[in-house]
């Protein structure tokens, strides 16, 4: 079996769950690692550089994207947002399956790059359910929550794109079918090439009556 780890790449709208699903996914399974982005926004007050973020400076940031260090990246807000692939590939080879939350743009450029690369889209199962969760964060002003449903009906056109779509109603229920999709994608005969090769060779011998 290979031992690599896989990238996951999560997207969804906003309200549908998605950091509570991967919060209670990494407590309850210890296979997973959350990528951490790289910014060039100031850190907030209580964030460390490595933890929550790692933060850069605008000419550092473009001199990842020179030396073409990021996975992926966009702008946002006159700041940079990006996937550093050294912090990635370090976890991949460490077995572990990493999981990236971002756009669907982001997330489309990444399949490009990486082809085996597992994208999942999380929706709650209906758009009232959305407007609900949206009102009931009671963060944000009517405008704001106007518009993510304005964006959630762009982003709804992207969903045909996902390899799965993860209905996220009962949290727990929705942790465990997020986890064994995942887990399901390590038997892929294009992750076990290794393995192949090895019982081919051996099963060879049969054929010689050995």
């Amino acid at each position: 079996m290979a031992n690599r780890g896989i990238l996951v790449v999560v997207s969804g709208f906003s309200g549908a769950g998605k950091g509570t699903l991967m919060k209670h996914l990494l407590e309850k399974y210890d296979n997973y690692a959350l990528s951490i982005s790289a910014t060039t926004r100031a850190p907030r007050e209580g964030e460390e550089h490595g933890r929550e973020y790692f933060f850069h400076t605008k000419q550092e940031f473009e001199e990842l994207i020179l030396q073409d260090a990021l996975i992926e990246y966009a702008q946002y807000v006159e700041n940079y947002y990006g996937t550093p692939k050294a912090y990635v590939e370090k976890q991949l080879e460490a077995g572990k399956d990493v999981i990236l939350e971002i756009e669907i743009q982001g997330a489309l450029k990444v399949k490009e790059k990486f082809p085996d690369t597992l994208l999942l889209f999380v929706t709650p199962p209906s758009a009232e359910e959305l407007k609900r969760r949206l009102i009931n964060r009671g963060t944000e002003t009517k405008e704001v929550i106007d518009s993510r449903l304005r964006r959630a009906s762009e982003e709804a056109k992207g969903m045909p794109l996902y390899d799965y779509i993860l209905i996220n109603d009962d949290l727990e229920e929705c942790v465990d079918t997020m986890h064994e999709v995942i887990q399901s994608q390590h038997n892929k005969s294009s992750n076990n090439v290794a393995f192949i090769e090895k019982i081919t060779g051996e099963v060879a011998v049969f054929a010689k009556g050995e």
